[in-house]
C-alpha cells in the first residue's frame, strides 16, 4: 500500500484550488482514491454539525489532495477554500481536526451568508479500503455506511448505517446508490427528458415499450424512478405491469386525466389493488400541462427530485449526490 509523505513544514503548503466542480460522492471518493493512488496525501472533510440555517446536509463532503486540489461543497460555496487549508494543515500534521465556521466560532472567520455555523470534522485517510469500499457498493447499487471515530482518528466500513449523524460518539454517513432514472417511449418527450436528466447527472437508462418487459425489470430497483412518457396506453402495459410488480421510488406516466382513468380501469381489471394505482404519479410531473417537451422534461425532473429530496429528508440518509 502507498504510504504518503506528510509535509515538512506548513511554510511548503499549497495554495487551495478547486479542481472539479462537483458534488456527486461519486466523484468525490473517486478524487480522494485517485489522488491517493497517485501517492499524494488525501483528507475527507465532513458536514457533522449545522447551527442555525445551512446551504448543504448534514454528511456532505469534500476531499483534499495534499497538492492542494479539492472537490466537493460542504456549504454554497463561501468555506471550500478555508476547508481545504484546513485540510491541508491536518495532513501535514496528520492529525485530524473539528473546524468551526460562522456562528458559534470562537474567533473571527468567513460570516456565512445564511448567518448559521458549520463545523467541519476533517479526517487524514490513512488507509484508503473504506473509501473504496463505498464505491464499489453503490457500483453494484447497495447502500453502505461509514463510521468516524473522532477520538480513535478512524473511518471504517459500517453497512449496519441506517441514517447520516452522530451515534453517541462516532458520526456515521450512510451511502445510496446513484439515482437512476429509467425513461421509456419513443416519443420526443422521452428522448429530451432522457438528455436532460443525464445532464443533470442522473443514471439514465432508456427503454423502447417493445422491448420485453423482463428485461425493463432487471434494471428497476428502490433508487430508482420510472417515467412512462408513451403517448399510447396499449404501448406502455407491458412496462408498467412490471414497473409496478418492481420497487421504484418514483412512478410517473404520461396523459391527460381521462387518459389515467383508462389507465386504472386497465390495471383493475388485471388485478391490481387501489394502493398499486395511488403509487402512479399521472399526470407526470411537478407542474400540469407542459405543452412542449422541453417543459415536460423540466416537469418530469423537478417532480422526480422533490420525491427523492422528500424520501431522503424522511429517511435522513446522507451520502448526498444523485
Amino acid at each position: 500500500m502507498l504510504t504518503p509523505r506528510p509535509f515538512q513544514s506548513e511554510a511548503l503548503l499549497p495554495t487551495p484550488v478547486a479542481a472539479l466542480a462537483t458534488d456527486d460522492i461519486g466523484d468525490i471518493l473517486g478524487f480522494l482514491i485517485e489522488a491517493f493512488s497517485a501517492g499524494k496525501a488525501v483528507a475527507l472533510a465532513t458536514l457533522v454539525e449545522i447551527r442555525g440555517g445551512a446551504a448543504r446536509s448534514i454528511g456532505t463532503q469534500m476531499a483534499i489532495s495534499s497538492d492542494g486540489r479539492y472537490c466537493g461543497y460542504v456549504s454554497g460555496g463561501c468555506t471550500e477554500a478555508a476547508v481545504a487549508a484546513e485540510a491541508l494543515l491536518a495532513i501535514n500534521e496528520n492529525c485530524d481536526r473539528s473546524v468551526l465556521f460562522g456562528q458559534g466560532a470562537q474567533s473571527f472567520d468567513i460570516i456565512l451568508p445564511c448567518g448559521g455555523g458549520l463545523t467541519i470534522a476533517v479526517h487524514p485517510v490513512r488507509h484508503i479500503e473504506p473509501i473504496a469500499a463505498v464505491l464499489a457498493a453503490r457500483t453494484s447499487r447497495r447502500a453502505t455506511g461509514l463510521r468516524y471515530s473522532p477520538s480513535r482518528q478512524t473511518l471504517t466500513v459500517d453497512d449496519t448505517v441506517a441514517e447520516t449523524g452522530w451515534d453517541d460518539e462516532d458520526f456515521v454517513i450512510a451511502y445510496w446508490p446513484s439515482t437512476r432514472l429509467i425513461v421509456c417511449g419513443r416519443t420526443i418527450e422521452a428522448k429530451t427528458t432522457a438528455k436532460l436528466a443525464a445532464v443533470c447527472g442522473y443514471d439514465v437508462i432508456e427503454i423502447d415499450p417493445s422491448h420485453d418487459p423482463r428485461i425493463f425489470a432487471e434494471y428497476i430497483d428502490s433508487y430508482s424512478a420510472v417515467a412512462l412518457l408513451c403517448h399510447d396506453l396499449d404501448t406502455e402495459v407491458g412496462i408498467l405491469d412490471a414497473a409496478l410488480a418492481a420497487s421504484p421510488f418514483y412512478l410517473g406516466a404520461l396523459g391527460s386525466s381521462r387518459t389515467h382513468a383508462s389507465r386504472i380501469d386497465y390495471l383493475t381489471k388485471q388485478g391490481f389493488s387501489r394502493a398499486d394505482c395511488d403509487r402512479i404519479k399521472a399526470p407526470i410531473g411537478l407542474f400540469p400541462k407542459a405543452r412542449d417537451a422541453n417543459a415536460l422534461a423540466l416537469s418530469v425532473l423537478a417532480d422526480v427530485a422533490a420525491c427523492l429530496q422528500d424520501r431522503r429528508g424522511n429517511f435522513k440518509f446522507g451520502g448526498y449526490g444523485r
